[in-house]
């Protein structure tokens, strides 16, 4: 599917029909997602796939009973390192020479450290750009999708063991849908939301 074509034709779904994903096509969907940008290639997504009907039930219930949760082939819950520029950031560089290597290494822990706001900020920044890898490749892929934030953050990391120095961003729920997404609300005109130059 054309890339434009795949921007225009996503919408939010909210009634998925009764099917299943090959483990095969989940893997392509994910190998598109970890192409996502990182500040740094510190990759520092994290992604729990949710496919068992018992778990993608008990995500609906704790999404305060939406249905494209239970109904979905799949689920990903989209979470962040928040010390992932910590963990042997030379990993993130190992297919360079050692010299920029190390520089790059240097750089990372000189932005980061003591900079809680800035690993929030940048798991944030690297989650959306990876929900929008996902939800355009699984429309390539003929899937539809639904991002997701309304859900009791807490008990859904309390539900997949949620390390402490982990977030979660987001969900997006992916599979065949069941019903058309309403008619949009209505865009805002390009002379609403872009400035040259300046506001």
């Amino acid at each position: 599917m054309d890339t434009f074509d795949a921007i225009k034709s996503r919408r939010s779904i909210k009634s998925f029909q009764n099917y299943t994903m090959s483990k095969e096509e989940i893997n392509q969907l994910l190998e598109a997602a970890i192409l996502s940008p990182t500040s740094y290639n510190i990759q520092n997504w994290r992604f729990i796939i949710v496919t068992k009907q018992d778990l993608k039930d008990k995500l609906c219930a704790l999404s305060y009973g939406q249905r494209q949760v239970a109904e979905a082939s799949l689920i990903i819950i989209l979470c962040a390192d928040l010390k992932a520029w910590n963990k042997d950031p030379e990993r993130y560089w190992k297919n360079i020479p050692e010299g920029p290597r190390q520089s790059i290494a240097k750089a990372i822990r000189q932005s980061y450290t003591g900079n809680p706001t800035l690993e929030k900020d940048e798991a944030m920044r690297s989650c959306g750009f990876a929900a929008q890898t996902i939800m355009l490749a699984a429309k390539a892929m003929g899937y539809d999708t639904c991002p997701m934030e309304g859900f009791d953050f807490g008990k859904v990391g309390n539900l997949i063991n949620l390390p402490s120095d982990h977030i979660i961003s987001m969900m997006v729920v992916v599979g065949k849908k069941a019903k058309d997404a309403t008619p949009r609300g209505g865009q805002l005109p390009l002379s609403e939301v872009v400035f040259e130059d300046h506001f």
